[in-house]
């Protein structure tokens, strides 16, 4: 099965052929996030150019969705990460590209359209970044990533006859979150808030295994501090939200998750007050990039705003940092997949 894999959206697509595929210069990743940047990257399959209505081209790779899981495995993890972690993800990344696959082509097929278009994809199934899941071509491919792949063909996390929405980020900071602190207010039974005890660790041997190189800039990712000036914190909530909320004055959590993430903030200025939510939209909303979470308490300290934090990204799901932890000690991936999406079950398709 194929997959269309939205890669970079620019005036002009430039591209030249490769072995195998083809060269795309000047593609961003992390966008909207601390690690941001720019890098050449090289892909399998084929290329085709999405010209929009506007002028603007997008460069869409379609390629067989094993392929694609071999780099997404890559791109996420360390070439040098344990096999059952490799295969771990491995199952939760074709579960989640399986269900993107089948909801935007239903709806496509509802709508009687032939380009599909969900969560802002317009002609492709998922993008390339953060957004959706990893992808950066075959620069970081290794054998041990496509082995795992392999190794799990077929297999996906079900529960209730359907293919799981199997969400992951880096650290949960020592508990997972529920499904609805951070989307929509359903409940998701494999979703739960679970105490997680191996995130919390300093071994570099573990961490190289789990981190790729951008990825170990980053070392106050399970407990962390952002200190700002009232002036400071002002002007970032002026520039990322639009609004002119005068100075600010107070922080107000109104509504916690599980795990202490907050779903809603109440900003209190001199000249405006409003309640944010949910997790990302607070996480965007306080930061010049990105927090890395938005489970931090507010503490002020004179006229500053010092927010102690904990964990990097969302906390739904799977722990990169604590299954690669769970895999050192011994785990397989299936005890892996049970502990962070209980009570789904794999299922081999």
């Amino acid at each position: 099965m194929d997959i269309r894999v939205g890669i970079l959206t620019a005036p002009h697509i430039r591209w030249e052929p490769a072995d195998d595929g083809f060269l795309l210069h000047d593609v961003r990743i992390g966008i909207g996030f601390h690690w941001d940047r720019r890098e050449d990257q090289t892909f399998k399959g084929r290329l085709e150019i999405l010209h929009n209505a506007d002028g603007i081209e997008t460069a869409v790779n379609v390629l067989d969705i094993e392929d694609y899981l071999c780099s997404v495995i890559s791109s996420e993890m360390s070439a040098d990460s344990p096999a059952e972690l490799l295969k771990a993800h491995a199952v939760i990344s074709r579960s989640w590209a399986r269900r993107a696959m089948q909801a935007n082509r239903a709806s496509a097929s509802r709508m009687r359209q032939t380009a599909w278009e969900s969560n802002g994809h317009r002609g492709f199934d998922v993008c390339a970044d953060d957004h959706c899941q990893r992808y950066e071509g075959t620069r970081r491919m290794n054998s041990r990533a496509v082995e795992a792949v392999m190794a799990t063909r077929g297999e996906v996390l079900a529960y209730d006859g359907e293919v799981c929405d199997t969400r992951y980020y880096k650290c949960c900071g020592g508990r997972t979150e529920i499904f609805s602190t951070c989307w929509e207010d359903i409940e998701v039974p494999y979703l739960q808030s679970v105490e997680c005890r191996w995130c919390d660790t300093r071994d570099s041997r573990i961490l190289r295994t789990v981190l790729n190189d951008y990825d170990r800039e980053t070392t106050d990712f399970h407990d962390w501090t952002v200190r700002y000036t009232a002036a400071e914190l002002s002007d970032i909530v002026r520039t990322k939200s639009g609004i002119d909320f005068g100075m600010i004055t107070a922080l107000r959590p109104l509504h916690k998750g599980a795990s202490g993430r907050i779903d809603s903030l109440e900003i209190v200025g001199t000249l405006h007050t409003e309640t944010i939510g949910k997790e990302l939209k607070i996480r965007r909303t306080l930061s010049p990039t990105c927090l890395y979470s938005s489970w931090f308490d507010v503490e002020r300290n004179g006229t500053d705003f010092v927010l102690h934090g904990h964990g990097w990204g969302h906390g739904v799901g799977l722990c990169q940092i604590g299954a690669a932890v769970m895999a050192a000690e011994g785990f397989s991936y299936r005890r892996i997949l049970d502990f962070y999406y209980h009570p789904a079950t794999i299922t081999a398709l």
